[in-house]
């Protein structure tokens, strides 16, 4: 009997003994989640700074007035969006940034894809010309613009010494409000070409040999092989390189800053350089804020649109 009575007691301790193992179970998950955060400290301190507070502080400053010191004046709600919404400046500077993103997406994108498809080739000396096609990458857009305004330069342009003997007269690159926007759009495709290339020939470097040999036993040309191999398997790797671009067309401003300043007849004026005049040249912070708004809109929106629809096309291996 007195056996019988005992028996209950080893279990009561056996669950006395499991639950500390329970209870430092979840000390250290909570250790863990502390030291994962820990890590992420810098760089959420980092975004905080420099993107989650601009941000915010551009929600606030769209609901106002403000004074050339950047004070708030008077709260307006909403009038600087539609203010901005039936300007036709504004919409003069989207269809601009809407042509420029035309000029520039796809031939970047096309320029960058035959040099990759021309350098992929095993062949000897091909390292000398990949390293020169990314080069460009090396180049910061404001050395770069400097290059290319010397290039573009009314009298001691290169470009026009060129053409002079094909029998073309001098382009004013710069100054003709047909040409400036083309121009830039020329300097920014060579200024990126050196990252889409490195993204692209990566692509091609990724489609392994034993496709291309088995494409070539069946007969197979060169370009069929491209088009109906190479395209579909580095599909992932363009369409990076146009969303990419396209954000990338979306923002540019240095180039046109130093070269153009929106200018000939408001024929370069992009939206980031209209927020920059409106905000730091004529101080109506809340209509720039409202216009940086508008814009952060359009490049979400059109992000999603892209990998909504664009993203079919794309075949992961």
């Amino acid at each position: 009997m007195e056996k019988d009575m005992t028996l209950p007691n080893p279990p009561r301790s056996r669950a006395r003994a499991g639950a500390i193992p329970l209870k430092s179970l979840r000390v250290s998950r909570w250790k863990e989640r502390l030291l994962a955060y820990g890590f992420l400290a810098p760089s959420l301190i980092v975004f905080g700074i420099f993107l989650f507070y601009p941000l915010g502080k551009s929600v606030y400053l769209s609901l106002f007035l403000t004074d050339p010191q950047g004070r708030i004046a008077e709260f307006v709600g909403i009038d600087n969006f539609k203010a901005v919404l039936s300007s036709d400046q504004f919409y003069n500077s989207l269809w601009v940034t809407v042509k420029y993103i035309l000029f520039t997406v796809p031939t970047g994108a096309a320029a960058a894809l035959l040099l990759a498809a021309l350098s992929h080739q095993k062949l000897r000396g091909m390292k000398i010309f990949r390293f020169i096609f990314s080069l460009p990458m090396a180049v910061s857009v404001g050395t770069g613009s400097v290059i290319w305004m010397i290039l573009y330069h009314p009298t001691l342009s290169i470009l026009n010494y060129g053409l002079s003997f094909l029998g073309i007269p001098a382009i004013q690159w710069l100054t003709d409000p047909k040409w400036a926007l083309p121009s830039i759009a020329m300097m920014t495709v060579w200024l990126n070409l050196g990252f889409n290339y490195i993204v692209l020939l990566s692509g091609l470097q990724g489609v392994p040999d034993d496709l291309y040999e088995s494409a070539k036993i069946d007969g197979s040309g060169s370009v069929r092989t491209f088009f109906r191999i190479s395209m579909p398997l580095i599909s992932p790797s363009l369409f990076f390189v146009g969303v990419v671009s396209i954000i990338s067309a979306f923002q540019s401003f240095a180039q046109i800053n130093i070269l153009t300043k929106g200018g000939p007849m408001n024929s370069t004026d992009v939206l980031v350089y209209n927020i920059y005049q409106d905000a730091f040249i004529n101080y109506r912070f809340g209509s720039g804020s409202a216009q940086a708004l508008i814009l952060f809109v359009l490049i979400t929106a059109l992000t999603i649109l892209q990998f909504k629809f664009g993203e079919k096309k794309v075949h992961y291996q």
